[in-house]
């Protein structure tokens, strides 16, 4: 099973008032059909079977029935503000979040999407979306909000996440969700946290990394060790237990945000150009800075391997 790859949070935090999350009402305008909606900031990508699915600015959802090479605009999302996590459980099923904490779900592999969830009164958005099944889902976003449902998100309940080790209350930004096969789930934070859960998102605990800057994405290695991506071009490699953290040299400074895993296959990609992949698992990697510069959003890698990379100008040239 195919499952969400890690969004750019860097690029949203940056374009996001968060600190102003009370605002006038939302109304509900569904997202416009585009000529140019292939140009639009992809924000996260994902599977919806053999299926690829980008979401970003202005309620664009993107899919490509031909591993990336043609992409179409989805006929019917019925919210224009940005989306920033996407996750399918098959080729049918999947759930997308953004702001006002919109909760979107389809049943038709991303051609048309209703809404399970909007808070209209505030602006607390969600940055990142994860389903283990048809059932069970955790979506995570602003000052450490975390929504579980365990009914396909026809009703969404919050949990209560504790304070972080030294700090009096739990308010960091959540802002990327990675799992592993047995269902172990991980959520990138503020501070070199990263948090786990071992019972869908209802209870979690703090996994120091050593560092201090926020930590964008993540994904877990073919063999079971972690690999996250923050600030400044940092990528860290450590256990899946939050243990012996270690830095991965890189010459970029842009921020990492979006790891993608296929096998031995490692890619993670950011701003200002940020390319780095290992072929060996994450044991070794190449730099591999873009030459222009663009600062990249997103990455899956389809089937033959061939990284498939998402921009803040759309979706990047298909490689011939």
């Amino acid at each position: 099973m195919k499952l969400r790859i890690s969004f750019t949070a860097a690029l949203l935090a940056a374009a996001l008032p968060l600190m102003s999350v009370h605002a006038a009402p939302l109304q509900a305008v569904p997202a416009a059909q585009v000529s140019n909606a292939t140009q639009a900031t992809v924000l996260a990508a994902g599977w919806a079977g053999e299926r690829m699915v980008g979401v970003g600015d202005h309620g664009v959802v993107l899919l490509s029935d031909d591993q990336g090479k043609q992409w179409r605009q989805a006929r019917s999302v019925p919210l224009s503000t940005p989306l920033t996590g996407v996750s399918f459980v098959d080729a049918r099923r999947g759930w997308a979040v953004g702001h006002w904490g919109a909760i979107l779900a389809t049943t038709d592999g991303g051609e048309s999407w209703q809404i399970q969830r909007l808070s209209t009164e505030e602006d607390r958005p969600l940055f990142a979306v994860h389903f283990f099944n048809a059932r069970q889902g955790v979506a995570v976003g602003l000052w450490s909000l975390v929504l579980t449902t365990e009914d396909g998100g026809r009703t969404w309940a919050e949990q209560a996440v504790h304070a972080p080790p030294g700090a009096t209350r739990a308010d960091l930004n959540l802002i990327g969700l990675f799992a592993d096969g047995r269902g172990t789930l991980y959520a990138t934070a503020e501070h070199g946290q990263v948090l786990r859960s071992d019972d869908h998102g209802k209870n979690w605990r703090y996994l120091d990394t050593g560092y201090e800057g926020t930590l964008w994405s993540g994904a877990v290695l073919a063999d079971g060790r972690l690999l996250l991506g923050g600030q400044r071009g940092t990528l860290l490699q450590g256990s899946a237990d939050g243990k012996r953290f270690r830095r991965v040299p890189t010459q970029s400074k842009g921020s990492v945000t979006a790891v993608a895993v296929a096998g031995a296959q490692v890619l993670a990609v950011g701003l200002d150009g940020f390319r780095v992949q290992s072929s060996d698992g994450g044991h070794s990697f190449e730099q591999m800075q873009s030459a222009d510069g663009l600062s990249l959003t997103a990455a899956l890698f389809n089937a033959d391997g061939i990284p498939v990379l998402f921009s803040r100008r759309g979706v990047m040239p298909h490689p011939e």
